[in-house]
């Protein structure tokens, strides 16, 4: 009979150094949050590719016309067109989920223990930082550049880059795996915080304060153990009404609520309000939320423009730069530096190509991407530069992390077939228990 992981003491890192094996727990949490992520990508792109074909096609006025119905209350503030509500509504889901797995990894997995938190925390705001500062060295001087977009490229797109992986490489070691989780959960705790202080148009204290006042309330509720998912549900889609009233863009609600959300076991308790939250919402989030924001983000409408001409605009340009440049060498760099400067080595079945090939998948900025360029532009055509940017980044950065892992697929398989062979059947990987034994 296996074991509850949360329950099994670390076995340490069977294989030391940098990215070497999780623990037993780390794994079985990251394995089942990256399975939920995989689906949810293949949907979103799936949504991705049918925006594109039916904005171009003789289905363009429809579309647009859906995008643009209002729906809800105005005496609420709530009277918001379908495309808003996708964006500020259903990505909220999106952010909630993100903001319990950024929980997780700080208190129960990777970013736990400092020691082991510096390189992925490195690491992400490398690749936020030097994408950024490339977006705007490309724009700053150009004649028709904007540089308000320099928070495009910026975010990672996890589901996207596990669908490329369950492709093409679903026997990259575990705790590359890992790491490209945690640089996806940092890098939308970055951009929500880019979101909120960069990306607003007003600011109400008063309601702003009051949304703050409910997520406390939330806090408090969970702090004293409180059952009831209806009552919370309550309590954070009133606070996320009051975040999109201030003027804050309404998905800081969502996040902050899964920030605020318990993820450790109580004794006797079989899963946390944060395991039980995430397995109901993850799969609204991931088959539902992202894939309808995809359909109504990524629909760009090229009109008289080329592909081409769109792409050659600093915009697009300084998009794709920062996410197939930028990300990668913002990545790898800052985790090699850190490396160099605190004397860890590499695992010894790591190299730093396979590290590469995580960055690159890294420059796979979808969902976040997108919604910051709405926010970011409001004509049509520097926002449809600014998608067409991300759609192109997103998959050059897929392509070169195809050939990269495809390179590599043979000695991770057999690295696999050592890190996941369980002769005696009981749901434990051998690798543990010898750990255990030795």
């Amino acid at each position: 009979m296996a074991k509850d992981p949360q329950s099994e003491p670390d076995s340490g890192n069977g294989n030391g150094g940098l990215f070497g094996r999780l623990s037993l727990s780390e794994r079985t949490w990251t394995l089942e949050a990256l399975r939920n992520e995989t689906v949810g990508g293949i949907l979103m792109l799936t949504a991705a590719a049918a925006a594109l074909i039916v904005a171009n096609s003789g289905l363009a006025e429809w579309y647009q016309k859906i995008s643009e119905t209002v729906i809800g209350p105005e005496a609420l503030h709530l009277d918001l067109t379908v495309s808003d509500w996708a964006a500020d509504g259903l990505l909220a889901i999106f952010f909630f989920v993100a903001g319990i797995e950024l929980k997780y990894e700080l208190q129960l997995g990777s970013l736990a223990k400092p020691s082991k938190a510096a390189v992925p925390l490195a690491a992400a705001l490398g690749g936020m930082i030097l994408p950024a500062l490339l977006y705007i060295g490309v724009n700053v001087f150009a004649e028709d550049g904007r540089v308000t977009g320099w928070g495009i490229p910026m975010a990672t797109d996890i589901a996207f880059a596990l669908a490329v992986l369950a492709v093409v490489g679903r026997n990259l070691p575990v705790a590359l795996r890992a790491f490209l989780l945690s640089l996806a959960v940092v890098d939308d705790l970055g951009a929500i915080l880019v979101i909120a202080i960069f990306y607003s148009d007003y600011f109400n204290a008063w309601e702003f304060a009051a949304s703050v006042a409910f997520l406390a309330l939330y806090a408090y509720l969970q702090k004293r153990r409180f059952v009831g998912w209806p009552v919370y549900f309550v309590i954070v889609f009133i606070a996320w009404g009051f975040m999109h009233a201030s003027g804050v863009h309404a998905t800081v609600a969502g996040v902050a609520a899964g920030l605020l959300t318990r993820v450790k076991k109580d004794p006797g308790e079989e899963k946390s309000p944060g395991d039980i939250a995430e397995h109901r919402w993850s799969p609204i989030s991931a088959g539902f939320a992202v894939p309808i924001f995809a359909f109504f983000a990524a629909g760009v409408s090229l009109g008289d423009e080329s592909v081409g001409e769109v792409l050659a605009s600093p915009v697009a340009l300084g998009v794709i730069i920062g996410l197939v440049v930028g990300k990668p060498i913002g990545v790898v760099g800052t985790a090699w530096l850190m490396a160099k400067f605190t004397r860890a080595q590499l695992s010894s079945h790591i190299k730093w190509r396979d590290v590469l090939a995580v960055g690159l998948l890294a420059g796979i900025g979808f969902t976040v991407s997108l919604l910051i360029s709405e926010l970011a532009f409001t004509d049509d055509q520097t926002l449809n530069a600014a998608k067409l940017g991300v759609l192109a980044a997103s998959l050059l950065a897929a392509v070169l992390a195809t050939i990269m892992l495809r390179s590599r697929n043979r000695y991770y398989a057999q690295v696999a077939a050592v890190e996941e062979a369980d002769e005696d059947q009981d749901g434990i990987p051998d690798v543990y228990q010898e750990d255990r034994n030795a």
